[in-house]
């Protein structure tokens, strides 16, 4: 039995923008999250007239899995489990085949690289039982308070 929570009780996501639907794992270094492709999921809407999820939604999908990484980890620190954090970039991702197929279950991997205070850096796959689907590296950010609450003022200038 899975003992985690949701993955919405780690990220800070609402339908339709919660693109996964099981954590199935968690460890000091890594996390495996699951979404099927189905039109009966949580990714229908996003999906193309046959079915497929279209590559570009692999970086999202990996950045909520390294979300739910880090909301998780605050739990277990006592912390809010959810906070806003930001994805800098992504290097050398790929998604050789352009769509992510219909039908298929996918699994999401994400593996710590690198972290300090505010910045963090993961390896990742999205993979079926069959094959690797994409693969990339995912650059964190994790902005403070202030730095949010200057983001989403009015008038805020980059």
């Amino acid at each position: 039995m899975n003992h985690y929570l949701s993955p919405g009780d780690y990220l800070p996501h609402d339908a339709p923008m919660l693109l996964l639907e099981e954590v199935a794992q968690v460890s000091e270094e890594s996390a495996v999250c699951r979404v099927d492709v189905t039109d009966a999921g949580v990714l229908a809407p996003f999906l193309d007239p046959q079915g497929n999820l279209p590559g570009w939604y692999a970086l999202e999908l990996m950045a909520q899995t390294v979300g739910v990484w880090s909301g998780w980890h605050r739990r277990q620190q006592g912390q809010a489990a959810i906070s806003l954090g930001m994805v800098l970039g992504a290097r050398e991702l790929i998604c050789a085949a352009g769509t992510l197929p219909a039908g298929k279950t996918l699994t999401i991997a994400v593996k710590l690289l690198m972290q300090d205070e505010r910045f963090g850096s993961f390896e990742c796959a999205i993979t079926t039982d069959e094959q690797t689907l994409a693969t990339g590296r995912v650059n964190t950010f994790q902005p403070t308070a202030e730095e949010l609450h200057s983001l989403f003022q009015p008038g805020a200038s980059a």
